[in-house]
């Protein structure tokens, strides 16, 4: 893929910048679609039989806890394969994935169709940072990871407005049902646009499954981040129509907002993190963060402060996955891109697995407050181990004379 992108003319570089990084960012929306679905749609879900507030944070627990598991793994596929196949595969799945979610007629099935979910979600990280690192120049490479990592946030921003609009003039399943569609027509595009893969390659002869160095601690941090957030994701629809009088419309914009806000943050923080910087931002984001849980629980308050809570969350908490990525990829060994994303990306899945369960049992007795309080304390914990490891990263690269920690 590399050979065959740079040997374009130089006057159609950018333009060809411009498509991958639509495409890359189409992926990445798809990828985690249903977590925004499920949680901007929650309100109208657990009116269903069966549906309850701990089922909702239940399936967000069920996908992120495959993609987890399979992040590991997902890494070495995407090695081996090449980022066309995996971005076509992660497209087809999710395009499946949505469909069982809309077509399923209980909890089970809902369930069941969410943890196939995870398996795109798997893929998405080490897939998109593979096809930035064969494409696009290194000069450019911040600005098109935070762009692409911006896809996330764009697919909130379609569950929160237009998806929701839909379910509410043709009910749920006909939103997920269009989603379920968008993703196979991107699956088509990435097939016929992206240049063909080089053969598989051979299984490398050691695979390293258990994170070290810098991607050890990454992966902790992100753990306690996806927590905090995928908490914020899942239930702050819910908390603005039971707690805070808002209907299931404007509460779904809240995470419309939380997108749109999120988008800024990851392109404008993954551009500003320039080697040198970027292993101090981490624990500010993740400050800004802690902020941001407080805006929320004082909400129950003053009702308006959830919108600036949901901005904040936006433009600290969900960048500071992307400047993880970044990273990832200043860093990264020769072929070791793929499986070093998957092995961070595992740490941020877990986090979204084990973050909504916990605020569910209190959200279900109705403890929003005490809720707030610990996605607060999830961020905090993140911002200390990111200050930890920005501190002996910085200790000990005059020693070693190296970028790496």
């Amino acid at each position: 893929m590399t050979a065959q992108l740079t040997a374009a003319p130089p006057r159609s570089a950018d333009r060809s910048d411009r498509w991958l990084t639509a495409l890359l960012t189409c992926a990445m929306a798809f990828s985690m679609l249903q977590l925004f679905l499920l949680g901007a749609l929650g309100p109208r879900l657990v009116a269903d039989p069966g549906v309850s507030p701990a089922v909702l944070g239940l399936t967000t627990t069920t996908g992120f806890a495959v993609a987890a598991v399979l992040s590991p793994a997902g890494g070495r596929i995407v090695d081996r394969i090449g980022p066309r196949r995996s971005l076509v595969l992660l497209l087809l799945v999710s395009a499946a994935a949505l469909a069982l979610i809309a077509a399923a007629p209980g909890a089970a099935l809902l369930l069941g169709a969410v943890a196939l979910g995870g398996v795109p979600q798997a893929l998405a990280n080490p897939a998109t940072n593979k096809a930035v690192l064969a494409a696009v120049p290194p000069a450019r490479r911040g600005a098109v990871t935070g762009l692409k990592q911006s896809g996330v946030q764009l697919g909130a921003f379609a569950a929160g407005l237009p998806l929701t609009a839909l379910a509410g003039a043709a009910g749920w399943r006909a939103a997920v049902w269009t989603a379920s569609g968008g993703a196979l027509l991107a699956a088509l595009w990435a097939l016929r646009s992206l240049p063909a893969d080089a053969p598989p390659a051979p299984p490398p002869s050691r695979t390293v499954l258990v994170p070290r160095g810098m991607v050890a601690w990454l992966a902790a941090f992100s753990l306690f981040l996806g927590a905090g957030i995928a908490s914020v994701n899942t239930y702050l629809a819910l908390y603005g129509v039971q707690r805070l009088g808002l209907g299931p419309s404007a509460a779904g914009a809240l995470v419309a907002v939380l997108g749109v806000a999120g988008v800024a943050g990851r392109v404008g923080w993954s551009r500003a993190a320039r080697p040198g910087r970027a292993e101090r931002l981490p624990a500010r984001l993740a400050c800004g963060a802690v902020g941001a849980a407080a805006l929320l629980g004082t909400a129950q308050q003053a009702g308006p402060l959830v919108w600036a809570g949901a901005v904040a969350v936006g433009v600290f908490a969900v960048s500071g996955n992307a400047v993880s990525m970044v990273l990832v990829l200043q860093r990264a060994a020769p072929g070791r891109a793929g499986q070093d994303s998957a092995l961070v990306a595992a740490g941020f899945f877990a986090g979204f697995a084990v973050g909504p369960p916990a605020f569910g049992l209190l959200a279900g007795h109705g403890r929003y407050g005490a809720g707030w309080l610990l996605v607060a304390v999830e961020f905090a914990v993140a911002a200390a181990v990111a200050f930890l490891w920005a501190r002996r990263d910085r200790r000990s690269r005059p020693e070693q004379g190296e970028a790496g920690a």
